[in-house]
């Protein structure tokens, strides 16, 4: 059975877009959390736009 990224139905809290990357790659969703604010901070990228992409795109 492969692994298939989708949102997290049970840990979410706008969307369960980085719960369900958490689900995915086996991690707490905590650490997901604080990289994705981390990543904002720095400035790195856009991940406030990638993560609205994210919750359009990945399936529930």
């Amino acid at each position: 059975m492969s692994a298939r990224l989708k949102k997290s139905r049970t840990d979410r809290m706008i969307s369960g877009v980085c719960g369900g990357i958490a689900e995915y790659l086996g991690w707490d969703p905590t650490i997901v959390r604080i990289i994705f604010v981390i990543l904002t901070f720095l400035g790195w990228g856009s991940p406030v736009l990638l993560y609205f992409i994210l919750a359009l795109v990945m399936p529930e």
